[in-house]
């Protein structure tokens, strides 16, 4: 009776797992998974196919790569397949990452083999923890050079502000009073390329997402802009201001003629001089307009 007993309570554990697997396997379970997952769980690694990842199950990012497998992943394919179209691939040219996070843009832009090798830059040291992991695993440390600073005008520390529940929006400007200040090095693009033993006329594109700092990485590349690099950016005038967003346009515009604006998944062609300033943020690829 008691081998019943535990035949039919061994058969109701086995259902009850599997139920439970098929249904945390789908994108609503796998939400309310990561979302139960308390505090005392710091790093979570996940297969995502053709690659793996480490990330924060507090963090955003790492939540929306637990849910969906990927983070942003379309963004990277739709920027390639554009650069493809305009032939502005050149083959084995260095990426210029600018603001890697914990690596999953770098992930996708190596498994393209679009660049022969990647340059990515974070200052954060939780991102750069989990971006070192990320590659490693990977196997990418032939290919990818990690350099921990922030990118801007001029060499030293700035203050830095730790986003506490995104840590992809972490940033030299402050955007929370829960944020968490600390100091981070700083160096021009021009000086990460030197320490990085990469030529100017290597990079065949660069890729920004820091945050509201971009004027700043943007003045300590100019050997860059004036070669009209293809630059795919964060284009944030929340961060800076009207007066200053249309300040950097011009500046922009004394560089590259051609842009495209994405919204909403759509690209939309402009004049670099025509950026709108008064909207929050959208993302931005200027091009040269001999292409």
């Amino acid at each position: 009776m008691r081998s019943r007993r535990q035949t039919i309570g061994r058969r109701l554990r086995n259902f009850r797992n599997r139920l439970a697997g098929r249904f945390f396997n789908t994108r609503y379970g796998r939400e309310l998974l990561i979302n139960g997952i308390g505090a005392r769980i710091l790093t979570m690694t996940v297969d995502c196919g053709d690659h793996i990842i480490s990330f924060s199950p507090s963090d955003y990012i790492g939540r929306k790569v637990f849910r969906k497998g990927n983070f942003e992943r379309d963004h990277v394919d739709r920027l390639l397949a554009i650069l493809n179209e305009r032939q502005l691939l050149r083959e084995g040219s260095t990426l210029l990452e600018l603001g890697g996070n914990i690596g999953t843009q770098t992930i996708y832009f190596a498994l393209s083999k679009a660049f022969g090798r990647i340059v990515s830059v974070e200052p954060d040291p939780r991102n750069f923890a989990l971006l070192q992991t990320n590659i490693t695993q990977n196997k990418l440390q032939d290919r990818v050079i990690l350099v921990n600073c922030a990118a801007g005008d001029k060499e030293g520390e700035i203050d830095f502000f730790q986003h506490r529940n995104n840590h992809g929006k972490s940033s030299a400007i402050r955007q929370s009073g829960t944020d968490n200040k600390i100091a981070v090095p700083v160096k021009p693009v021009s000086a990460i390329l030197a320490w990085t033993s990469t030529a100017p006329d290597e990079i065949g594109l660069i890729w920004m997402d820091i945050e509201g700092y971009e004027p700043h990485a943007c003045r300590s590349m100019e050997m860059l802009l004036a070669r009209r690099v293809p630059l795919y950016m964060e284009f944030s005038p929340a961060f800076y201001g009207e007066e200053q967003a249309a300040d950097f346009v011009d500046y922009l515009a004394r560089f590259y003629d051609d842009c495209l604006i994405f919204r909403d998944g759509s690209a939309t062609p402009a004049k670099v001089r025509d950026i709108p300033v008064g909207e929050a943020q959208f993302d931005l690829l200027l091009i040269d307009s001999a292409i």
